[in-house]
């Protein structure tokens, strides 16, 4: 079954310096672990997290073979990831289906859904040989 990287996309209120009143924040804590419950419970979500603002973050650039570490906050960005679900379901449709449900997106909010490339679509270049590797590389992440 496809499974389905869900980015939820970060405002410039999400970089703005503090949180929401108390009030505010638990009962989008509330509303959010309750969508949670229910995705988890239809055996849909692989996980699931938020990500601190980018000010917290690092951007790692890769250039004439080099790389340049970028310290946040990633002013310039004008889209950026405040936190994403991984979902296992039968299409993008189901997938849209789910997210359409969720609470507390309001105000121009986005959420960019992506499916998971599978290695059976990357075609030749990824052999037989470096399949196994990958489902060993996988079985020792599960391992933990």
């Amino acid at each position: 079954m496809p499974r389905f990287l869900v980015m939820v996309k970060g405002t410039p209120a999400d970089e703005a310096g503090g949180p929401p009143p108390k009030e505010e924040m638990t009962k989008m804590f509330d509303e959010m672990t309750t969508f949670n419950e229910r995705l988890a419970d239809a055996g849909v979500m692989l996980a699931g997290e938020g990500l601190q603002q980018t000010s917290q973050g690092k951007k790692v650039r890769f250039e004439g073979g080099k790389t340049t570490v970028i310290d946040g906050p990633f002013t310039e960005a004008k889209e950026f990831v405040a936190g994403y679900w991984l979902l296992q379901v039968k299409s993008m449709d189901e997938a849209v289906e789910w997210i359409r449900q969720a609470p507390v997106f309001d105000g121009g909010a986005e959420v960019e859904i992506r499916q998971i490339a599978e290695p059976d679509e990357l075609g030749e270049a990824f052999t037989p040989e470096l399949q196994a590797r990958e489902q060993a590389l996988a079985a020792k992440i599960n391992q933990r």
